[in-house]
C-alpha cells in the first residue's frame, strides 16, 4: 500500500475511533479534524496521527486540515436534531466539499444509511442522502457508502437491540418491527471503509452495504435472545405506538437518551435493505466472507465480557449538555458558585485509592444511597436525559472524554485527579473532583469536591432544595470509597 495522506473527520466518534489505527496500521498517514482535541488524550494511537482543531463549518479550519491530503473521510453525523438540522447538515458537507476541492484531495469516502427511494423520508435519513448527494457534487470522486444497521459492540442500534431483549420478557412494539432490516458487523463496515483508498478516480457513486442476513426488527431481538442465552420474546406489533410514543419507551427503557432515541426510530419506520451489490464490483467481501447477525452478536458480546469495548455510542455527544471545562478558582470571582467539599484521610496508598475512584460508576455504583442515585438517574431519563443506565465503556479504565452514567471524564491524572462534568439536566453546570495526594506519613489524603454553578433562580432552588441530601450522599460517598480503599489494602 502507498502511504497515502489521509483526514479523517469524526475519529472521536464510533466508527472513526476504529477506523484510525486501522488505517494506520496499514501504513497510512493520518491526519484528524476535531472540535475538542481534549478528548483524544488517552487514546492510544493519540500520538501517531497530526490533530487540528475545529468544526466542518469552519473554513479556515477545514482548509488546514485538508492541505496536502489524498483521502478524506466524512464520518460526521449529528444525531441531536436540533435547530434547522438539515439546513446545518448542508453547510458542514459543503464546507467540506469546497475545502477538499480547493486542496486537491484525489478522494472523499463517505458513510450513510441504507434507505428506501421514498420522498417520505425521516429528516435524518434525508440529511444524510442530502451530505452525499452534496459531496458527489463536489467535483472530487466520492464514494458514499450508505451502511445497513451497525451491529458491534458498543454501536447505538446493537445497544438499543440488547437493552430492549434484556429488560421486556414481552415486548409491545409499534409496527415497524415487522419491517425488513439489513444489519452489517462493524468489522466489514471497517473493512469496506479501508479498501476504499484505493479505489480508482473514476469511481464517483453510492454503494449500498449490508451483511449477508435480512431480517425483521423483532427478529435481530430474538436473535440477540439466542445469542445472550436468553428465552425467545414474545413481541406483539401494536399500530397505536407511534414513532414519538416509541421513542420515549425507548428512553426510559434503555440507556439511550432520547435525543438519540427520535432519530432511530424515525429511521427504522422503512425497509432499509440493498437495493444493488455493485460494491462487489470494485472491492472484494473480507477473507471468509461478510459476518452475519448472529455471528456479529457474538463477537459483540464476547468484546463486552472481556472489556475490549473500542469505541462506543456513549461517548456521543449529548443534546444541550453543557461542554464548558470547570474555570479555575479564581475565574469565580464575582459569580455565583456552590460548593460541597469532602476531605478524608486514609491509610490506604495513593495506588490503592485511585482504584477505587477509576472504577466509579456503572456497575461498581457511586458508594452511597444507591436508591437516591438511581431515583436521580430516573429524573434525568424521564426529561430526556442520558441517565445513569448510561454505564461505561470500561469497567475499570478511563479516558478524557468517557461517558459515566450521566457524567463526563473532562479530566484525569492518573492517580491524583478525577473530573467530573455532569450532563444530568439540571438548572446550571455542577462538576464533581476527586483528589489524591500522599502523605508524608505514609496514607493519603482523599478530597472530594461537588461545584454548581446555578442558573438563574431555578438553580438556586435547586441547590438548597438537594442541600439536605448532601450529608447523606457527599458524606457517605467520602466515606466509602476510602473504606474500600483500606479494605483491598488489608
Amino acid at each position: 500500500m502507498s502511504a497515502k495522506r489521509i483526514l479523517v473527520t469524526g475519529s472521536t466518534g464510533y466508527v472513526g475511533g476504529r477506523l484510525v489505527p486501522r488505517l494506520l496500521a496499514a501504513g497510512r498517514e493520518v491526519r484528524v479534524l476535531v472540535r475538542t482535541p481534549e478528548k483524544l488524550l488517552d487514546v492510544p494511537w493519540a500520538g501517531q496521527v497530526e490533530i487540528v482543531q475545529g468544526t466542518l463549518q469552519d473554513r479556515d479550519a477545514m482548509a488546514r486540515a485538508c492541505e496536502g491530503i489524498d483521502v478524506l473521510y466524512y464520518l460526521v453525523h449529528s444525531m441531536t436534531g436540533r435547530g434547522d438540522f438539515e439546513l446545518e447538515e448542508r453547510k458542514a458537507a459543503e464546507s467540506v466539499a469546497t475545502a477538499a476541492r480547493d486542496a486537491g484531495v484525489s478522494r472523499i469516502v463517505y458513510l450513510g444509511g441504507l434507505h428506501p427511494d421514498s420522498p417520505d423520508l425521516s429528516r435524518h435519513l434525508r440529511s444524510r442522502v442530502l451530505v452525499g448527494t452534496t459531496l458527489l457534487e463536489s467535483g472530487v470522486p466520492t464514494a458514499a457508502f450508505q451502511a445497513g444497521v451497525v451491529i458491534g459492540s458498543g454501536s447505538t442500534s446493537f445497544e438499543m437491540i440488547r437493552h430492549l431483549t434484556e429488560v421486556l420478557p414481552y415486548m409491545p412494539a409499534p409496527k415497524w418491527v415487522r419491517n425488513r432490516i439489513q444489519p452489517i458487523a462493524i468489522r466489514d463496515v471497517l473493512h469496506y471503509l479501508l479498501a476504499a483508498v484505493d479505489l480508482p478516480p473514476e469511481i464517483n457513486r453510492t454503494f449500498d452495504i449490508g451483511g449477508p442476513d435480512i431480517l425483521r426488527y423483532g427478529q435481530m431481538m430474538n436473535g440477540y435472545a439466542i445469542e445472550a442465552g436468553l428465552p425467545q420474546r414474545a413481541i406483539a406489533a401494536l399500530p397505536v405506538l407511534t414513532p414519538w410514543l416509541a421513542s420515549q419507551w425507548v428512553n426510559l427503557v434503555t440507556p439511550i437518551p432520547r435525543s438519540i432515541a427520535v432519530p432511530i426510530v424515525e429511521s427504522l419506520q422503512f425497509d432499509c435493505v440493498m437495493r444493488e451489490h455493485d460494491i462487489d464490483t470494485v472491492i472484494a467481501p473480507p477473507e471468509g466472507g461478510l459476518t452475519g447477525y448472529h455471528g456479529a452478536v457474538r463477537l459483540a458480546l464476547a468484546k463486552m465480557r472481556d472489556g475490549d469495548v473500542e469505541t462506543s455510542w456513549q461517548n456521543a455527544s449529548v443534546d444541550g449538555a453543557p461542554s464548558d471545562p470547570l474555570p479555575s478558582d479564581p475565574d469565580w470571582a464575582g459569580h455565583t458558585v456552590f460548593t460541597d467539599v469532602k476531605v478524608r484521610e486514609t491509610d490506604a496508598s495513593t495506588a490503592q485509592l485511585w482504584t477505587v475512584i477509576e472504577g466509579i460508576g456503572g456497575d461498581n455504583g457511586w458508594y452511597s444511597f444507591p436508591l437516591a442515585w438511581a431515583l436521580r438517574g430516573w429524573l434525568d431519563k424521564l426529561v430526556g436525559g442520558v441517565g445513569l443506565r448510561r454505564g461505561r465503556r470500561h469497567a475499570q479504565d478511563l479516558q478524557t472524554g468517557d461517558a459515566l452514567d450521566f457524567w463526563r471524564v473532562e479530566a484525569i491524572e492518573h492517580e491524583r485527579r478525577l473530573r467530573l462534568r455532569a450532563e444530568m439536566r439540571v438548572p446550571g453546570k455542577a462538576w464533581l473532583e476527586m483528589e489524591i495526594e500522599p502523605r508524608e506519613e505514609g496514607g493519603s489524603r482523599y478530597r472530594q469536591r461537588a461545584v454548581f454553578f446555578p442558573m438563574g433562580l431555578s438553580g438556586r432552588l435547586y441547590w438548597f432544595a438537594i442541600l439536605p441530601f448532601h450529608g447523606i450522599i457527599f458524606n457517605g460517598m467520602a466515606n466509602r470509597i476510602t473504606l474500600e480503599a483500606e479494605s483491598r489494602s488489608a
